[in-house]
């Protein structure tokens, strides 16, 4: 943060701007103050401020309608001007209207001094890197050398990589998407250790699999005596993760009660751990991922509209791998070389031609499934050399016989059965079983547990 840094604060309440005004300064900002809209415009024409600060009411209404013109009318004057809005809890409805118009985000009042620095501190460095253009060599964009362990040279794989590599150094929020097995976690990793909190914790939470009476106990935590089972205190995953990055995977599979519960949690970065009333701080960078679509999520009603604009500050979409098939060769070597390490096996090669059927596939497990296929192939060839052949030979092994018959039963048995035998098939992997199925991830693991399966069961 460079001392120099000006920042317009727009409130028509003296205390509001005694207030933000000391704590700006006290912070190495150079404060500027507008309570009238005609003013606050003229300031902005007049004056190239790093950021501005714009409460959504003025004296004129109430409604937050005159906060949305003048952030629209500050938009058309600087386009790339970073705006915050100040708003009431709610009125976070309106403040997502903001958003959509061009405000970098938002925070409620009363405000967290701490939280309100991290988001100036996040909108003004992603407002100056934005004006960077990705690394370039040759007319083609390069990776990253900190993201040299992610395998790939696909001009659509380094465009994103490049994105990670600006992000990475912010506390901004991260939503990563694309279907399963493209290496979400991977790029979410990536960010973190390459981000200040590198030596901090990366806590990884499956919230497909925390069902919705488990939500405040896993994220928060609980006071010995909470509840019956509670037989000495626990610490959340908030808490874990405290000066570190918080890693929400599946988030799309959140119910509706638990993401108001996260909302308010990553507003306020505050909370109170089952059984306690005392407030817990704490400073967390969140990076999300899904492989479903949170905005047709919202459309239905499934998702909040206010969550989703929470936590997809930056918005990273991971290509499939039919769509980055050049990085086959790269990800095939790679595999064969990890697989002859952890298996303390012969050295082999993949032909040519055993390279160019890979390409052919349509991989709907993507990389994840690319892998499973490559280890499985290595472990099971006689040969060093590995042929399509012995790649085809090696996904039959990995199928239940077509002529494989459920026992009759009832409804109950059927369904239990079905699942193992899709589990098997799928070698374990549960997001590919819950997408044969037909069923969320969430549910896959209701069903698992209503019906005693384990994930490595054998029929």
């Amino acid at each position: 943060m460079t001392p120099s840094q000006k920042i317009l604060i727009c409130d028509d309440d003296d205390a509001v701007r005694s207030s933000l005004g000391y704590l700006l300064n006290k912070s190495g900002y150079q404060p500027f103050f507008a309570s009238r809209p005609g003013d606050i415009l003229r300031h902005i024409r007049e004056s190239d401020f790093d950021l501005v600060i714009l409460d959504m009411n003025f004296s004129v209404s109430i409604n937050g309608e005159e906060g949305l013109e003048l952030l629209g009318k500050i938009k058309m004057i600087r386009p790339s001007m970073p705006v915050i809005l100040l708003t009431a809890w709610a009125s976070v409805e309106l403040a997502v209207r903001g958003i959509k118009i061009g405000a970098s985000d938002f925070i409620t009042k009363p405000w967290n001094n701490n939280q309100l620095l991290k988001i100036i501190e996040t909108s003004v460095t992603l407002s100056h890197n934005n004006s960077e253009d990705i690394i370039k060599k040759r007319g083609r964009a390069i990776k990253p050398p900190e993201f040299q362990s992610i395998i790939g040279e696909d001009p659509a794989l380094l465009e994103i990589l490049a994105v990670a590599k600006r992000v990475a150094a912010t506390n901004a929020s991260v939503l990563i998407t694309g279907e399963s097995g493209t290496g979400k976690e991977l790029i979410a990793s990536a960010i973190h250790e390459n981000s200040t909190r590198k030596s901090k914790p990366f806590i990884k939470v499956n919230l497909g699999g925390i069902p919705a009476s488990l939500f405040e106990s896993e994220m928060f935590g609980y006071r010995k005596g909470a509840f019956t089972d509670a037989k000495s205190d626990h610490t959340g995953r908030f808490e874990k993760a405290h000066n570190g990055s918080l890693f929400l995977d599946e988030i799309g599979d959140l119910n509706f009660s638990s993401q108001v519960k996260l909302l308010r949690v990553l507003q306020d970065q505050t909370f109170e751990r089952l059984g306690d009333s005392v407030s817990i701080s704490v400073d967390v960078r969140v990076i999300s991922a899904t492989n479903r679509n949170l905005y047709s999520l919202v459309s239905s009603g499934d998702f909040r509209e206010d969550l989703l604009y929470r936590i997809n500050l930056i918005q990273i979409e991971v290509p499939p791998l039919r769509e980055r098939t050049g990085d086959i060769p790269l990800l095939a070597d790679h595999f064969a070389r990890q697989a002859t390490t952890t298996y303390s096996l012969e050295e082999k090669s993949i032909s040519e031609e055993a390279i160019e059927w890979l390409a052919l596939q349509s991989w709907p497990g993507n990389v994840r499934e690319l892998k499973n296929i490559i280890e499985r192939t290595l472990l099971i060839s006689a040969g060093n050399r590995i042929s399509s052949d012995d790649f085809i030979l090696a996904r039959k092994a990995g199928q239940k016989p077509e002529n494989m018959v459920v026992r009759p039963g009832t409804l109950e048995e059927m369904e239990r059965a079905m699942i193992i035998k899709t589990i098997v098939e799928c070698g374990g992997n549960l997001s590919l079983t819950s997408e044969k199925l037909g069923i969320s991830r969430a549910t896959l693991y209701r069903k698992m547990d209503k019906h005693g399966i384990q994930k490595d069961q054998d029929e």
